[in-house]
C-alpha cells in the first residue's frame, strides 16, 4: 500500500506487533514507546481532538510495574502504550462519559476490562473521544468538542468510537479500546481506515456493571492492521467473573490463528441486504469491486443474503431496553444536559411494554438460526459497514442516502444491526481508498464466538487490498 505524508517518529508508523516483538527482544523499552507516542499526540491533536484526556505521568509510573521478564500470555503487551474510550472507567484518570454532568468525574476503580490490559503490560496513555454516552455515529460532545476525520477535517470520523479510530489512522497509539451497539467500533474503523471488532458477547468483558446480563453492548479492540487486532484480543479475552457472560480464551491464541491462511474462503455478499439498507451508488460500486478483487484472488464470492425479517424492529426494542436500564442508574442531574437524541431513545425505551420486549427474544432467535443456515454455505457475511462516504461533520446524522429520505436517528446505521441482535462477531475491514481518496470498510459478520476463522478470512481481505493502510498526518 502506498505511504500517506507522514511526519511523526519511525516507530509510530510500526504495527503494534511488530513493536510488542521488538518489546520482547528488548530493541525498544516502553518509555522510548510513550515518548515516541507523546511526540506524535502532541503534533496531531491540535487538528485532531481524537485523545483529549491523556495520562502520561500515570502510564510511565506504570512502567514501574511491568514483569520485567519475559510473558508466555499471548496477548502479552509488554509496555506498549494505548487508548481507552471515555466510556470506561479508569482509575485516577477523569472520565466523562461525553457529558456535561460528568464533566469532573475521576473514578477510583477501574473497570475490569482496564485491568485485564494494563496486567498484560498495556499501557493506558489516555482516554479517547466519543459522543455523549456513545450514543450516535458522529463523535462531538459539550466537554470536549468534535473529533476530525483524519482523511479530511471538514468530514464525520465516525461513532461512537470515532476517537479510537482516528487516533490510531494517525498513529498517536498503537491499539485503542473501543466498544459496539449499533456499529460504534465498526463504523468509526471503516471512516477512518482501521480495523475494529466487535466480538461475540462475553468474549472481551467489560461494560456497564448495572447492566451486566445486557448483551447487545460489546467491548473490543480496535488497530490498524488484522494482525494487531488479533493480538488486542488476546489481551482482551480470559474469564473474568465479575461479569455474567464472560468465558475462557480459546487454547490457540487469535494472534496465532490468524497467521494460518484463509484457503479460498467462502464469502456470502450482500451489498444492501434485500433492500433492508440504503447504499450510495459510489459505495455500492467499490464494494463490488472489492469482491471481484477477492474471486480473483482465490476466494468464492456468491451474492446472497440471510432471511432478516423482524430486524428493525428487534434493534430497535433491544437498543431501547438498554437506554432504560441505563436510565435507572443514571442521575438526573446528569440526564437533564442529554443532547436531544439521547434524550429521545430514553423515553422511548421506557415507553416499551413486556410484549414489544417479549417478541424481540422470539425474533432474535429466529434471526439467529437463519444466520446458522446463511454459514452451512458460507464462512462469513461480507456487506457495507455503513452505506454511504463520510458526510460533514456538521451532519449530526445522515438524513438522505442512495436516494432515500431517512427519518430516524440511527436509519444509517441499519447494516450495523444484525450482529448486534444475533450475538455474532463482526468487524471492519478496509478494503483500499474509495472516492476521493477516502477510505472504504467492508464488514464481515462471522459464526457464533467464531473470531478466530473472520479474523483469517479479515486478513485475506486485507492482504487482497495490499496490506493495512498507512499511518498519515491528519489531513
Amino acid at each position: 500500500m502506498t505511504d500517506a505524508p507522514y511526519t511523526g517518529p519511525d516507530l509510530c508508523r510500526r504495527e503494534a506487533h511488530e513493536v510488542v516483538d521488538m518489546l520482547a527482544r528488548r530493541e525498544v523499552s516502553p518509555r522510548e514507546l510513550l515518548a515516541a507516542a507523546r511526540e506524535r499526540t502532541d503534533a496531531v491533536e491540535p487538528r485532531l481532538n481524537a485523545m483529549p484526556t491523556t495520562c502520561w505521568d500515570r502510564a510511565d509510573a506504570a512502567v514501574d510495574r511491568l514483569d520485567a521478564g519475559e510473558r508466555d500470555d499471548p496477548g502479552w503487551l509488554g509496555g506498549l502504550p494505548l487508548g481507552i474510550k471515555d466510556l470506561t472507567p479508569v482509575a485516577g484518570v477523569r472520565t466523562t462519559l461525553g457529558t456535561i454532568g460528568m464533566a469532573d468525574h475521576v473514578p477510583d476503580a477501574s473497570d475490569p476490562l482496564v485491568e485485564r490490559i494494563e496486567a498484560r503490560g498495556g499501557l493506558v496513555v489516555g482516554k479517547t473521544n466519543t459522543p455523549e454516552l456513545g450514543a450516535g455515529a458522529n463523535t462531538f460532545n459539550d466537554v470536549f468538542g468534535v473529533t476530525r476525520n483524519p482523511y479530511d477535517p471538514v468530514l464525520n470520523a465516525g461513532g461512537s468510537s470515532g476517537g479510537a479510530a482516528a487516533g490510531l489512522a494517525t498513529g498517536e497509539v498503537w491499539l485503542s479500546h473501543g466498544s459496539d451497539h449499533g456499529g460504534s467500533l465498526r463504523t468509526p474503523a471503516a471512516y477512518c481506515g482501521i480495523v475494529g471488532l466487535r466480538p461475540s458477547p462475553g468474549r472481551a468483558g467489560g461494560g456497564a456493571p448495572d447492566a451486566a446480563f445486557l448483551i447487545e453492548g460489546a467491548q473490543g479492540p480496535m488497530a490498524r492492521s488484522v494482525t494487531d487486532c488479533a493480538l488486542f484480543l488476546d489481551a482482551m479475552s480470559g474469564f473474568e467473573p465479575r461479569f455474567p457472560t464472560s468465558y475462557p480464551a480459546p487454547p490457540t491464541p487469535f494472534r496465532e490463528a490468524v497467521r494460518r491462511e484463509a484457503a479460498a474462503p467462502r464469502i456470502g455478499f450482500s451489498p444492501d441486504l434485500g433492500g433492508y439498507g440504503a447504499v450510495d451508488a459510489e459505495m455500492r460500486e467499490h464494494l463490488t469491486a472489492a469482491m471481484a478483487l477477492l474471486e480473483r484472488s482465490g476466494a468464492i464470492v456468491e451474492e446472497a443474503t440471510p432471511d432478516i425479517d423482524g430486524l428493525e424492529r428487534t434493534y430497535h426494542t433491544l437498543r431501547g431496553l438498554t437506554w432504560a436500564t441505563a436510565a435507572r442508574t443514571i442521575s438526573p442531574a446528569i440526564r437533564r444536559h442529554f443532547k436531544a437524541t439521547l434524550e429521545e431513545n430514553t423515553v422511548f425505551g421506557e415507553s416499551l411494554t413486556i410484549h414489544d420486549i417479549a417478541e424481540a427474544q422470539v425474533a432474535r432467535s429466529r434471526l439467529f438460526h437463519a444466520m446458522l443456515a446463511f454459514f452451512e454455505r458460507h464462512d462469513v457475511l461480507a456487506l457495507p459497514t455503513v452505506g454511504c462516504m463520510p458526510r460533514p461533520q456538521t451532519e449530526e446524522w445522515v438524513r438522505q442516502v442512495g436516494g432515500q429520505v431517512l427519518e430516524g436517528y440511527m436509519d444509517w446505521l441499519r447494516f450495523a444491526f444484525l450482529a448486534t441482535v444475533t450475538g455474532l462477531p463482526a468487524l471492519s475491514v478496509p478494503v483500499g481508498l474509495g472516492p476521493r481518496g477516502l477510505p472504504v470498510g467492508v464488514q464481515l459478520v462471522g459464526r457464533p464466538r467464531g473470531e478466530a476463522e473472520l479474523l483469517r478470512v479479515a486478513r485475506f481481505v486485507e492482504l487482497a487490498h495490499g496490506g493495512p493502510l498507512p499511518v498519515r498526518d491528519p489531513a
